[in-house]
């Protein structure tokens, strides 16, 4: 009886073994994915590139995720080119992640191959474009036939040419009794300003909280002018003293508006704008390595530099004197990453894309940030003498 009950332990055992080889048998066969890979983060209209900042973050290229139907490891490859045919091409890098930092230096590159530079007794243009793909492939080896590729986007880069000198933006500034700070317009004076747009430096916006009354726009604060009114739609100038004011812009009620106005044109709008449902946040805060307190991590988990929320109007936030180096900031909401803003090259006054903003001058300066439209400014403060 021991002897059949050893006999029949052994049967089981060759059963299971039988098992476990069919088990290993089976295969997986990697399959296309039927959505493929695709670029979903936004670009900048213009990316500039200095030697000085070659280190510093250009663009950070986020894409989505591959199913390859198979249990392997998907690779994705960023490929960099001067031709919008890839017939040469860099790969900028590797990664089982899906988003790439792609640096300052690494886009000059592209952009040298593709013949541009930046100086001004050549023929060579200082401003053109360079191209970028995801390739996802299965498993780690390069040469995996089972890949997906994306379409090929193209970014234009410029090059400053040596000795181009860039002028100063004009920042401009709200007055009136239909503002925070009413007719209150002294050096020392809060008047808040207007954001400038990033692409067309004659167009300028104010989203917020207004009283009835009346409001004018200054270009300096403790200066009556230059200024700016206007009736009817049409901005009217006061270059000087000795110029006679222009009317006051009415605010027909207290709420919230869109104030537009563009310096080229001669043109303003106001209009009503519905801040109901917008989120009123506890704080906001401006971190990043172009700041003096650098990026969150597990030894600095809340570094923000906090920001004043105005009396006025929940949603105009600012800081005086930030010191700033040529790197990447962000904008966040109550010291997490639930809600952050970035922007991108546009520098010094933008709206929020989700990169980084990256600094391109170091210095000190007035931030102000307004979370209903993700506008932002960064005003110059003159150096102490």
């Amino acid at each position: 009886m021991k002897k059949f009950s050893i006999f029949l332990l052994f049967i089981v055992a060759l059963v299971g073994l039988s098992s476990c080889e069919h088990d290993d048998d089976v295969v997986f066969v990697a399959q296309p994915d039927p959505e493929g890979v695709m670029f979903t983060n936004t670009f900048a209209s213009n990316y500039t590139l200095t030697s000085q900042v070659s280190d510093n973050l250009a663009e950070r290229f986020v894409w989505n995720e591959v199913d390859f139907s198979a249990p392997t490891t998907v690779t994705y490859e960023l490929q960099g080119s001067a031709s919008s045919d890839f017939s040469s091409f860099d790969v900028i890098g590797s990664t089982s992640e899906t988003n790439l930092a792609v640096t300052v230096g690494q886009m000059m590159d592209l952009a040298e191959d593709a013949g541009l530079d930046n100086d001004p007794n050549t023929e060579m243009p200082n401003t053109g474009m360079v191209y970028f793909r995801v390739r996802a492939y299965a498993g780690s080896g390069g040469g995996n036939a089972l890949e997906e590729m994306s379409e090929v986007v193209s970014l234009t880069v410029t090059l400053p040419e040596m000795g181009e000198a860039e002028e100063p933006k004009m920042d401009l500034f709200l007055v009136g009794d239909a503002t925070a700070t009413s007719w209150d317009n002294t050096a020392t004076s809060n008047n808040y300003p207007l954001f400038r747009d990033s692409e067309n430096d004659d167009i300028y916006y104010y989203t917020g909280k207004l009283n009835a009354g009346n409001i004018k726009v200054i270009e300096m604060r403790g200066a009556w002018a230059p200024q700016y009114g206007g009736e009817n739609g049409s901005l009217i100038y006061r270059p000087t003293e000795d110029v006679a004011d222009p009317p006051a812009i009415p605010v027909p009620a207290a709420g919230y508006y869109t104030f537009t106005i563009n310096v080229d044109e001669m043109t303003y709008t106001l209009e009503p704008y519905d801040a109901s449902g917008a989120t009123e946040y506890d704080m906001i805060g401006l971190v990043g390595e172009g700041t003096t307190v650098g990026w969150p991590n597990d030894d600095n988990p809340t570094p923000d530099i906090l920001l004043t929320q105005s009396e006025f109007d929940p949603h105009i936030w600012y800081v005086k004197d930030v010191e700033l180096n040529e790197a990447g900031i962000k904008f966040r909401a109550n010291q997490t990453w639930d809600v952050n803003w970035g922007g991108g090259q546009n520098f010094p006054s933008g709206q929020a894309t989700g990169d980084d903003i990256i600094v391109s001058e170091e210095g000190t300066y007035e931030a102000w940030f307004n979370d209903l439209t993700g506008r932002y400014i960064f005003i110059p403060q003159p150096e102490e003498e």
